[in-house]
């Protein structure tokens, strides 16, 4: 993807949700479908790497409009990755992560 479509689907996000965030979200919601590993899975439908598209996801669910349009999966998302930060926390610390 280059740096002129990544500046447009930005600029668009304002107004509501681009095309890839919503292929995004709905990819999020119904991943575990895909044949394969998810990481293949992501390469093939949005032609990015995996940890391209986990940064684009993590900005995607801290926006109101992702919110907004699917706040259950959003929620979730969000808890996961909190979950996920507090277990890395730990070990850096190292403590054992608590429940």
């Amino acid at each position: 993807m280059n740096a002129v479509h990544e500046e447009q689907s930005a600029a668009s996000s304002v107004e509501g949700l681009t095309d890839r965030d919503r292929r995004i979200i709905d990819f999020e919601r119904q991943w575990w479908k895909y044949a394969g590993s998810k990481e293949s899975a992501i390469k093939e439908l949005f032609d990015m790497s995996p940890t391209r598209y986990y940064q684009v996801l993590n900005a995607l669910i801290d926006s109101t409009v992702a919110l907004e349009h699917d706040p259950m999966l959003v929620k979730r998302l969000r808890r996961q990755r909190a979950t996920r930060q507090r277990a890395r926390s730990a070990r850096r610390l190292g403590l054992q992560p608590q429940g």
